[in-house]
């Protein structure tokens, strides 16, 4: 019974449902990934500062943190499939209506307020809700693989919007991500559903008997939950290396690499393709990651994660001052770490807390995630604004790096005796 669905020869809708949420998180990656090509071309036409575009950008990636685990809790309470299509058509509403701005005021609304809550929705969140929910077989890599849409978005988008805002102007690159984001509605519209019980199937890989509870269920009480994971040591060093991640990828070279490079000489479109070669790196490096986290210790793996990216991000400085072929090896050995931290740290979230409650406290440490990310973007754009380039920027988070390394390595398995058992009348009083 426990595999009987696969025996019968047909596909287990499971596999749909990632397909589909793939295809969610590739066109919300494409439209996050969109304002750092606009960086140069605003400052050009409006003459606002790069600090002053850093910090609608730092707005946006905040609330994608911030609106996760609230978001988690009503894909919980009204199911997956209405909250992915009102966050979809908000982003593609609010994209489009972009294209019309003409004063700071309205990039902060646009860009930084409705798309960052919109895509907060959507966040990396969805996928460790989509994994925990329709798969007990194989989570990890298929998290692994749902969580390189973020790089594959990048990788699709960004050469294509570069080359569009050369040849039809920035305006035209809003429009492109936000009919991507329309077709990626009627995706959803037509094939998600919200549970196996919808398709009258369990998870796959499922078998009869039914794992025991060993954690409450808090899913849908946001604030509470996080209460209840403060108690424990592991959630903070969970969220802390995640605010250190964040400050290291999408806020910093996310959103900076491609100014960076336009400061060296580098143009938009060879920067722009230098960042989705990271993609497809990345692509590999986080699926493997998915794969070595149902094998091997996951806070061993976050440990090599973080260390191999602080020193790649000590060496960019040397690398953009150099040759070309310096700054592709950059774009090699960093884009295989990217984002390969996610399936590790989700893993230690639903071994921690129960997998009933991944969605929720995920979102939290991925709170912790965009947060970080916002700092460094809002940061690295104050750095280069006043001390002339990003040199200083990229060697902070390097070292920040170096310590979420020393930090997850030098901590137990286990970060402390927090049983969430023990937590069941209380959080349920």
């Amino acid at each position: 019974m426990a595999s009987a669905e696969r025996d019968a020869g047909r596909v287990h809708y499971a596999w749909v449902i990632a397909v589909v949420t793939f295809l969610v998180l590739l066109a919300t990656a494409g439209v996050r990934a969109t304002p750092s090509v606009l960086i140069v071309p605003l400052e050009h036409e409006f003459g606002w500062s790069r600090a002053a575009i850093s910090f609608a950008i730092a707005i946006n990636i905040a609330l994608f943190g911030i609106v996760g685990p609230f978001a988690a809790s009503l894909m919980s309470r009204y199911g997956l499939r209405r909250i992915i299509l009102l966050a979809l058509a908000l982003l593609s509403v609010a994209v489009a209506c972009s294209s019309m701005m003409h004063s700071q005021w309205q990039l902060n609304l646009f860009w930084g307020v409705l798309v960052g809550s919109a895509s907060g929705v959507t966040a990396l969140v969805l996928a460790a809700i989509v994994v925990n929910r329709w798969f007990d077989e194989r989570r990890g890599l298929v998290l692994g693989i749902l969580t390189a849409a973020n790089a594959t978005g990048q990788l699709l988008f960004l050469p294509m919007l570069a080359h569009v805002i050369t040849r039809h102007g920035w305006r035209s690159a809003t429009l492109v991500v936000a009919i991507a984001a329309a077709v990626v509605f009627i995706i959803v519209l037509v094939w998600m559903k919200n549970d196996p019980s919808d398709v009258g199937l369990r998870p796959y890989g499922a078998g009869i008997a039914l794992a025991q509870q060993s954690a409450p269920n808090l899913a849908h009480q946001p604030i509470r939950t996080l209460i209840w994971a403060a108690r424990s040591r592991e959630f903070w060093i969970l969220a802390g290396s995640f605010f250190i991640c964040g400050a290291s990828t999408n806020g910093l070279v996310g959103t900076h690499l491609i100014p960076a490079c336009m400061d060296h000489g580098i143009p938009e479109v060879t920067a722009a393709g230098l960042l989705a070669a990271m993609g497809i790196f990345d692509l590999f490096g986080t699926t493997a990651s998915g794969w070595l986290t149902d094998r091997f210790n996951s806070r061993i793996l976050l440990f090599w994660y973080y260390t191999l990216r602080g020193l790649s991000l000590l060496f960019l400085p040397i690398a953009l001052s150099t040759t070309h072929v310096w700054l592709a090896g950059f774009a090699v050995f960093y884009g295989l770490d990217w984002i390969a931290t996610v399936p590790p740290t989700v893993r230690l979230t639903a071994n921690t807390f129960g997998k009933e409650n991944v969605g929720v406290i995920y979102g939290w440490i991925g709170a912790a995630h965009q947060l970080g990310a916002a700092a460094a973007a809002f940061t690295a754009g104050t750095m280069r604004t006043y001390l002339g380039d990003y040199r200083d920027a990229f060697w902070l988070s390097g070292g920040l790096c170096l310590i979420a390394g020393a930090l997850l390595i030098s901590t137990r398995s286990k970060a402390d005796s927090f049983d969430p058992r023990r937590q069941v009348v209380e959080a349920s009083a």
